[in-house]
């Protein structure tokens, strides 16, 4: 007796618990069903007109249950309101909208300009509406006025650009609402686009380093087989390149001899920026580190040598001035374990063909930190740091190998790498 009532106990708490999925399944799927029924009704009504609605309902249910004039009077009132901000929202868009940005790239502080054009497309007028247009985290609106058939209205507008960042423009939207805002419907027309506002620069013409200004190469110790700049003799080995023979010492010796060369590299810059939030005091040093690597890249393509920009959240686009800025455009701080010493090791492993490699961080990061990234790095390679700490004076300190250059402004970048050329 106690088995059979055991599993009819088992069996009774199984279809309960499948009646409830089932139950649950059902509720999500009522849920999931109501939510897109009521997501166009969402898109245009404003909370304000939630809470009208919800008034004017519980008005004439109250108002006709109880005899209350009152609140059928506010119920009246609600409803006349109510239809009338439809009457605003009814019709449909027949609109061209154009948006153009006078140019995609600037510097900080220069004139960025857009434009915004409207063009009534349908064989009626239409009544006056609103365009929004998103500019980064904020948004601009426009009236636009009655349009007749054909006509066209136009909004030229500025576009701050104080600061360097990527600065998202649009989507434009067209926005009919009425004057108490209960309703609101709005209209996509445009897809965003980019303004990137690039860092401010410092020329370096003239003022390269030998560092970065090495035309025919950075000569090493190690030992090629085929370079330019010969280094000794030794003996002839299968395989070697019989051009390489040396033909008055194998006449006189007897014995073929072959050209040794010592290998020489073509100057590379790598340069590692320091992202890390703690790095930095503030976050005008972080500007000023940010263009110091710009101007110490551009640069270097301008000169045609190698460039490599690392950060701590990866590497940059050096292989073209406007890549470049456009990445630099979106560097940022953040909070971040990876320390300069990290990078450097990364760097060490990623860029194994620099000649040249510059620190670029800010006052907060302490000497020992600097002298622990430059031992990450193959001794070969000539390294400095360019500490930036804006109304400093321009400083210059060695710890070790590694030359330390302390800098104010970016106006002083150009002197101090003609000392350090200078040495």
């Amino acid at each position: 007796m106690r088995p059979l009532l055991a599993r009819l106990g088992t069996g009774t708490t199984t279809a309960l618990a499948v009646v409830g999925r089932a139950s649950s399944r059902a509720r999500a799927v009522v849920a999931a069903r109501a939510g897109r029924a009521w997501a166009p009704v969402g898109a245009v009504v404003s909370p304000y007109g939630v809470a009208a609605v919800v008034v004017a309902a519980a008005a004439w249910v109250a108002g006709l249950a109880l005899a209350w004039e009152e609140l059928l009077v506010v119920a009246v009132l609600l409803t006349v309101t109510l239809l009338a901000a439809v009457v605003f929202v009814l019709g449909r868009f027949r609109y061209t909208v154009d948006l153009d940005l006078a140019t995609s790239r600037v510097t900080v502080g220069d004139r960025a300009v857009g434009r915004l054009g409207v063009r009534n497309e349908s064989a009626r007028a239409l009544l006056p509406s609103v365009m929004e247009v998103p500019v980064g985290q904020g948004a601009a609106a426009f009236p636009v006025p009655r349009l007749r058939p054909g006509a066209q209205h136009e909004e030229v507008f500025t576009i701050p650009t104080r600061k360097r960042a990527v600065i998202s423009v649009g989507p434009v939207r067209s926005v009919r609402a009425d004057p108490l805002g209960l309703l609101r419907r709005s209209v996509t027309w445009t897809e965003p686009q980019e303004l990137f506002v690039h860092p401010v620069v410092k020329s370096l013409a003239g003022s390269s380093t030998g560092f970065l200004k090495d035309l025919e190469g950075r000569v090493t110790q190690d030992i090629s087989n085929s370079d330019v700049s010969f280094h000794a003799l030794r003996d002839y080995v299968p395989g070697d390149d019989r051009r390489h023979i040396h033909w008055k010492t194998t006449a006189r010796t007897g014995q073929l001899m072959v050209r040794q060369f010592e290998e020489t590299r073509r100057s590379h810059l790598a340069v590692l920026l320091s992202t890390r939030l703690e790095d930095y005091a503030s976050d005008d040093e972080f500007e000023l580190a940010v263009s110091v690597c710009g101007s110490l890249g551009l640069q270097a393509i301008k000169e045609d040598r190698g460039v490599t920009v690392l950060v701590n959240s990866g590497s940059l686009r050096g292989d073209h001035r406007t890549r470049l800025l456009d990445d630099l455009a979106r560097v940022q701080l953040a909070p971040a374990r990876t320390r300069l010493s990290d990078v450097a090791r990364a760097a060490s492993h990623s860029v194994a063909d620099a000649s040249v490699v510059a620190f670029v961080v800010g006052s907060a990061v302490k000497p020992a930190d600097l002298r622990a990234a430059s031992a990450r790095l193959p001794q070969d390679v000539s390294v400095m740091a360019l500490q930036c700490a804006p109304g400093a004076t321009m400083t210059r300190n060695t710890i070790a190998e590694l030359t330390v250059l302390t800098l104010g402004s970016l106006g002083e970048l150009p002197l101090a790498m003609r000392r350090l050329s200078d040495g």
